[in-house]
């Protein structure tokens, strides 16, 4: 079954299920997995240049023990 583009297995219909439908599975999962990296590393170079430098700026912002709110 999928669910948010993850595709989960319950321990239930794993334990039911033939060693060939385990494969099956396994492979479903390894396919979806692959497919969502995909689309991450094909993110524009800005969008994580951007997520790098907030990552900076957080991490300064932590270090100097900055409150953003309360």
């Amino acid at each position: 079954m999928m669910s948010n583009g993850f595709l989960i297995i319950d321990e239930k219909a794993w334990d039911g299920a033939t060693p060939e439908q385990q494969s099956a599975m396994t492979f479903k999962t390894l396919r979806s997995i692959d497919a969502r990296l995909s689309k991450l590393e094909k993110r524009p170079v800005i969008d994580k240049c951007f997520s790098f430098a907030g990552g900076v700026v957080g991490g300064a912002a932590a270090f100097l023990g900055i409150k953003w709110s309360g």
